[in-house]
């Protein structure tokens, strides 16, 4: 009798090992590279917060890594398999004749998210205001520099000649450089303008994002070669996206700060909730990962007149939007998770 429910148990046992095995697989780790931590990518930490990469069977391992060359070096060694960078690096890549292009898949913001920053900001502001000042600009050849060149080209604003533009200081270093004294004016981006309000360093009274138009200013993007091997993995990342980007968009600054705030510990949620507000209210996160035809032509235009631009790309050569339009088709059918 003993042995007949020893090997009861035993039939048991295997059953429930089996059983097991057959439940939920192991989650698909998915290594992100970012260029910067801003509030100005919301629907990331969101996917995140809200485990829709979780629900798609991701395991999204998120890392920060400063500067749009660095995170592409990171991407191409195969140190991280996806980065959120500003698309020009994607045409600078193509621009060098890669053999393994890196391919724009997944759109997140859809206007440059930089602001001007006056340190005194007098009466009713005019971008005549700029000339003879000295203005703290971004990096050159990033996007943030390249789009406010486009706005001051646009207008009428020479910053060759009728400013003093500052823009060999380290990204990083911006904010403490003009919190020190340098500059007249700042180029910044959201959580660090409404930060330098609230201390009462001046006020914003500019959007470049709004003056420069619709593009896609950052995107998830990899290599050509990760997304055939794995494009599985990259559909459910799209999907977990499209996710995020309407959940930003059907939500208050209040509840998407609560959302993100664990990714900006050290930030009030005062100042996450005014600068997720001021993002929302010029329409900067898209609310599909799609990168269509006329924001892509509008990026080209402000990278030509940057002149870092030595033909232009179309979108068809570093752009798939296979994975994006089949993200939106599910979610408008209600076959997404």
């Amino acid at each position: 009798m003993k042995n007949k429910i020893l090997a009861l148990m035993i039939i048991i046992l295997c059953f429930s090992v089996l059983a097991g095995c057959g439940g939920e697989s192991a989650a698909v780790k998915v290594k992100v590279g970012e260029v910067t931590r801003s509030v100005f990518y919301a629907p990331e930490y969101v996917a995140l917060s809200q485990n829709f990469f979780k629900d798609e069977g991701l395991d999204v391992e998120l890392q920060t890594i400063p500067g749009g060359d660095k995170t592409m070096t990171a991407l191409l060694s195969g140190a991280i398999d996806v980065a959120l960078v500003g698309s020009e690096t994607s045409i600078y890549v193509y621009q060098q004749g890669a053999d393994d292009p890196v391919i724009n898949f997944a759109q997140l913001t859809q206007r440059d998210g930089t602001f001007l920053f006056a340190r005194k900001a007098e009466g009713e502001f005019s971008w005549n205001q700029l000339k003879g000042a000295t203005f703290l600009g971004q990096r050159k050849g990033g996007m943030p520099q390249m789009a406010g060149a486009f706005t001051l080209l646009n207008k009428g604003i020479d910053a060759g000649k009728d400013l003093t533009l500052i823009q060999n200081i380290d990204f990083a270093n911006i904010a403490g450089a003009f919190a020190s004294g340098t500059g007249d004016y700042v180029q910044l981006f959201e959580p660090q303008a409404s930060i330098f309000e609230s201390e009462g360093r001046g006020s914003v009274v500019a959007s470049f994002g709004v003056e420069s138009g619709y593009l896609p200013y950052t995107v998830f993007m990899s290599k050509k070669s990760f997304i055939n091997k794995n494009s599985d993995t990259v559909q459910k990342f799209t999907n977990a996206i499209q996710r995020a980007q309407l959940w930003v968009k059907e939500h208050s600054p209040e509840e998407i700060a609560d959302a993100v705030l664990p990714y900006f510990d050290k930030t009030d949620r005062n100042i996450v909730i005014s600068a997720i507000k001021r993002y929302k209210e010029q329409d900067t996160y898209a609310v599909n990962p799609v990168i269509d035809d006329t924001e892509w032509n509008n990026l080209l235009d402000v990278i030509e007149n940057a002149g870092e631009l030595q033909e232009r790309v179309p979108a068809g050569k570093i752009v798939d939007n296979s994975f994006a339009e089949k993200a939106e088709a599910s979610i408008k059918s209600g076959s997404a998770k």
